[in-house]
């Protein structure tokens, strides 16, 4: 027979186990579907206007957690090379040392570390943003559009989420300060639920 002791452990590592199951079945695991996901930048040029661009082609995965969203994570990928200002010349500026460095930093990444829950559909995500070899702090205000099948009845989460950076922080200082140090970031995404592993 088991001891007193011994029965309020094996109920303890019980309890934990059904609690751990439990919490790896309620999570998701999400891919960004690139067609619809981008992030849109605008930056002031000179104080005269504030024009935009985007990353497209960006790959990524989300874990969403229904029962805890606090516990949900995401890591992105962006290409920077996919960069869209729709002026070709710009385009090739911005690919150069004198910005993004393309040639020697690809890609930029971000991954979550946590979420704050501020409303029923609302959080802000804290995590990290690398680019140009520089990881900084960065928090997105995100809202959850909508949850549901999409018309290839996938089941779809759908996002929109903003934060501002400084390029600076980024070793990004060409033109400072005439032209802008904070830039504004405006992200769209949809991510579709992978299917569960056998």
């Amino acid at each position: 027979m088991l001891k007193k002791n011994n029965i309020a452990s094996f109920l303890m590592v019980s309890v934990l186990s059904i609690s751990l199951t439990t919490h790896a079945v309620a999570a998701d695991t999400y891919k960004l579907d690139s067609m619809h996901t981008a992030v849109v930048w605008h930056i002031s040029h000179f104080g005269f206007s504030n024009p935009s661009g985007k990353f497209m082609n960006i790959d990524g995965t989300l874990t969403l957690d229904e029962k805890n969203p606090a516990a949900s994570k995401v890591n992105v990928t962006i290409p920077i090379a996919t960069i869209d200002s729709g002026i070709a010349k710009l385009d090739e500026h911005l690919k150069t040392k004198d910005f993004f460095d393309v040639a020697t930093f690809p890609t930029a990444t971000f991954a979550s570390d946590t979420v704050e829950i501020t409303g029923k559909d609302t959080a802000i995500v804290h995590g990290t943003l690398t680019l140009r070899g520089m990881s900084k702090p960065v928090a997105l205000s995100v809202k959850l559009n909508q949850m549901g099948p999409n018309m290839m009845k996938k089941p779809t989460a759908g996002f929109s989420a903003t934060t501002t950076i400084k390029r600076s922080d980024f070793g990004m200082t060409t033109y400072l300060p005439a032209l802008g140090d904070e830039v504004k970031l405006d992200i769209e995404s949809e991510a579709n639920m992978e299917p569960a592993s056998k």
